[in-house]
């Protein structure tokens, strides 16, 4: 058997939590290295190419363009591939324009490779979080999810302190790329070795226990639904996480090593997120935690508007990282239990395009209304406009909670 065909498969109750922690590491590199570090190097790439505002902006836009042109196949070249080789060719596709990015002299060919690196992410990340309903029934997909979405925290927590370490060493954010790069080639060749499509053994897998047909498409206007939230999540916490660094810096004062430092801290809660609320959504439901959720997230952009104190910066990064990565958690286990485990990699393909329009729209409206105000605050106060919304529509999902019993 090839190495491409992959290893002996296992029973599904003791290799699905292998699949998490494929998963984990999959979104480390397709996310956590592959989006979330951008944050932490703009500043020395500011530097280094003359960048403006507006244009850290486009950078980050272009990235999420490749992720949304991504995510309209990523449902056919899943059926097509299989997660499994889909995840890999994503994770490589990433790995080497990350590698790329580093040897560019212009912000041309970084947009150019950032984009592609967006295609890549959107590769890895749609076929691991419809991994999750094929291997986890209901009752527990949302702790699942959230496991596989502590890789986005880590990300967040080794580029807060490796970027400013790597920038002293006198390379800059070239060497930062080509490390970052390195890492998820790496982890693609972990993911290739550890994921299956499937369980082996259908008795008492998600795809064979009597799944409701309530569960398996029935419920279009709440997927939809999903989708609007997801896009208000994309719009928002974009927004946060690509200029809060650069925020911290130019609006409050802080150093470059002490503004990685608080990132780095709140990659640290951000890796609790997925998991913590994953599991609440669990017990007490998708719309009650997602109500929860956004509105600590309005706090947290209020907080980062006011910048006439220091403590406002480390209670905004605070309530932000504690709910971070618990949305993406949230809405896969939401689609798996609204679409059921054979379409949701399909819905959630879905709803990740619409989370992608709002991604694009967000640091580039962002970046240029920076240039013109002069700071970020205005552009905060408009995130937390946004997810207070979301926390109101969230109010109209389906109050039921998922049981044991249910499937």
């Amino acid at each position: 058997m090839t190495l491409l065909s992959g290893l002996p498969l296992q029973p599904s109750q003791n290799y699905r939590w292998i699949i998490v922690f494929a998963g984990t590491l999959g979104l480390l590199g397709a996310l956590g290295l592959g989006r979330f570090a951008l944050g932490v190097m703009l500043p020395a790439m500011g530097r280094g190419l003359e960048l403006s505002y507006g244009q850290m902006g486009l950078l980050s836009a272009a990235n999420f363009c490749g992720y949304l042109v991504a995510v309209l196949g990523c449902g056919f070249l899943n059926a097509m591939l299989g997660a499994r080789r889909l995840i890999f060719y994503g994770l490589t596709l990433i790995g080497c324009s990350m590698i790329l990015i580093s040897l560019a002299s212009s912000l041309y060919q970084v947009i150019i490779l950032y984009t592609l690196t967006g295609i890549g992410s959107a590769l890895a990340n749609v076929p691991i979080m419809g991994l999750i309903a094929v291997w986890f029934e209901p009752a527990m997909r949302g702790r699942a999810a959230g496991l596989c979405v502590m890789g986005n925290g880590f990300g967040i927590l080794i580029s807060g302190e490796a970027v400013p370490t790597m920038n002293q060493l006198g390379s800059g954010w070239e060497l930062s790329w080509l490390v970052f790069g390195g890492v998820v080639l790496f982890v693609a060749c972990i993911c290739l070795m550890l994921v299956r499509n499937r369980p082996t053994h259908r008795k008492g897998s998600p795809l064979a226990t009597g799944t409701k047909t309530a569960e398996n498409g029935r419920k279009p206007g709440a997927l939809y639904l999903s989708g609007i939230l997801y896009f208000l999540f994309g719009l928002t916490y974009v927004i946060y996480v690509t200029f809060i660094v650069t925020s911290l810096i130019q609006d409050r004062g802080f150093t470059e090593q002490a503004a990685g430092n608080l990132w780095a801290w709140g990659g640290f809660l951000c890796v609790l997120s997925g998991p913590l609320f994953g599991y609440i959504s669990d017990r007490i439901g998708r719309r009650n935690s997602l109500i929860i959720v956004y509105s600590l997230q309005a706090i947290a952009y209020l907080l980062a508007a006011w910048t006439g104190s220091a403590v406002s910066a480390y209670l905004s990064i605070f309530c932000f990282s504690l709910v971070a990565f618990s949305i993406p958690s949230i809405i896969a286990a939401l689609v798996g239990d609204l679409a059921g485990p054979e379409k949701a990699a399909t819905w959630f393909g879905f709803v990740t395009f619409v989370f992608g329009i709002g991604q694009i729209a967000g640091p580039a409206s962002a970046g240029i209304i920076a240039e013109y105000t002069g700071s970020f605050s205005f552009s905060f106060l408009l995130a937390a406009g946004g997810v207070t919304l979301a926390a109101l529509l969230s109010m109209q999902l389906p109050s039921k909670k998922v049981q044991v019993g249910d499937i």
